[in-house]
């Protein structure tokens, strides 16, 4: 089957495929049905008559191989034997990755809960215990078929692609190229006073809507970005607020780092450079899935003058934060 096949029938997909499709891998559907919070994918809560709902997903073609999907669901298997509360794909017909007509899919238990509140500092210990675990697992051995989270593939790849393919507004277009490259150079910058940090597997994309608080239970859902990386990519995201308030924040989860395993602190020097790789690769995304009839629906503003304007904005903040300090922690 070609990708333009699988493509069209993935645009495509409708409530009827989907139950059709569980149904044939065994699952008696009840006729509930949510979709949930995914555009890189399609993620769908499905009632199953006398039981607990599952969460289908419908992996996008052509962004990973079979190869690589497969090693997702095994470092999330990995990480569940551990005891690490990360929900792992079930196995259906003796594999985790589904084949049904033109469509890739996993199916997972479902649990549900609510984002963490990043004031509750006993919460983001919990979540650096967690945090150091996965690690933990992450440096015992490394993705063959998963990519790294680097300056070429997040920066300098999204600016290349923005910049040939017409998203930018004529009048915004001088402006985004300058600072995109103040961007990289402060990027690179960054690297270089952190020196020869580690690189492990990740979760990758670790952030509040990724974790799941459910009473005093913790659950770790998505890792369909695990890659390879510095540490502190599945901390950062949890920092928010200015530096004042992320000060408290980055104690909190070091505290429960630490615990399990030590915190290199040269990476304190990635968290803005990788925060920034982040803002130049999300708009990369957007422009890459323009096409996606989802997309446009649920990104209108992407390409307006304003949007661009305050990409632009965040960028050159993005260069000052760079050139200040790390954040301070008390064992650095």
């Amino acid at each position: 089957m070609t990708d333009d096949v699988a493509a069209l029938a993935f645009a495509g997909l409708q409530p009827e495929d989907i139950v059709a499709t569980l149904s044939d891998l065994g699952f008696d559907c009840d006729g509930r049905f949510l979709a949930l919070n995914s555009y890189e994918n399609r993620v769908y809560q499905i009632g199953i008559e006398n039981e607990r709902p599952v969460v289908a997903k419908f992996y996008r073609p052509g962004r990973w191989s079979d190869e690589s999907i497969l090693e997702e669901h095994q470092f999330s298997i990995d990480l569940a034997a551990q005891e690490i509360p990360v929900i792992p794909p079930l196995e259906i017909e003796g594999s985790t990755l589904n084949h049904a007509g033109p469509f890739r899919l996993a199916v997972f238990p479902c649990h549900g809960g609510r984002s963490p509140d990043l004031d509750n500092y006993e919460l983001l210990t919990q979540l650096g215990h967690l945090v150091a675990r996965i690690h933990l697992e992450g440096e015992g051995s490394s993705f063959v078929h998963r990519p790294r989270i680097d300056i070429e593939s997040y920066g300098v790849d999204s600016m290349d692609f923005l910049l040939e393919n017409d998203f930018i507004p004529d009048e915004n277009y001088d402006a985004y190229e300058s600072v995109a490259e103040l961007v990289l150079d402060g990027v690179e910058a960054s690297f270089e006073r952190a020196g020869d940090t580690r690189e492990i597997r990740l979760h990758g994309d670790f952030h509040p809507g990724n974790v799941l608080v459910n009473q005093d239970r913790l659950h770790i859902v998505d890792l369909d970005d695990c890659r390879h990386g510095p540490g502190v990519q599945d901390l950062w995201m949890f920092l928010s607020g200015d530096r004042i308030e992320q000060t408290p924040q980055l104690e909190a989860l070091l505290e429960g780092y630490q615990s399990f395993r030590s915190f290199d602190p040269r990476e304190l020097h990635l968290i803005e450079a990788l925060r920034s790789l982040r803002i130049m690769h999300y708009s990369a995304w957007l422009a890459r899935r323009w096409e996606d009839p989802a997309f446009k629906v649920a990104f209108p503003w992407f390409d307006s003058p304003r949007y661009w304007d305050d990409h632009i904005l965040a960028l050159r903040e993005q260069v000052a934060l760079m050139q200040e300090p790390p954040l301070e922690w008390r064992d650095f």
